[in-house]
């Protein structure tokens, strides 16, 4: 079976106003408020791709990056051989 994951969430800092509303979106908590409020990546293995960090952001300022598809047993297999 797949499993999908999170690449990157990339963060435009240059059109985030710090509004906090994808941070509070994120129900893993994989986003953080960093010190002047733009959210920062925290655990981004929590990622479910929920995509709502994106879906919310009234700035367009968050992109969630999406891996290519990985089965887990192609996964185990290249983390066992590793």
């Amino acid at each position: 079976m797949a499993k999908k994951r999170a690449r990157e969430i990339h963060i435009n800092s240059l059109w985030c106003k710090s509004c906090g509303i994808c941070v509070a979106f994120c129900q893993p908590g994989v986003l953080q408020a960093g010190r002047d409020g733009v959210p920062q990546v925290r655990d981004l293995e929590a990622c479910t791709l929920c995509m709502l960090c994106e879906l919310r952001c009234p700035d367009f300022a968050v992109v969630v990056i999406e891996e290519k598809e990985v089965s887990t047993a192609h996964a185990a297999a290249a983390a066992h051989a590793g």
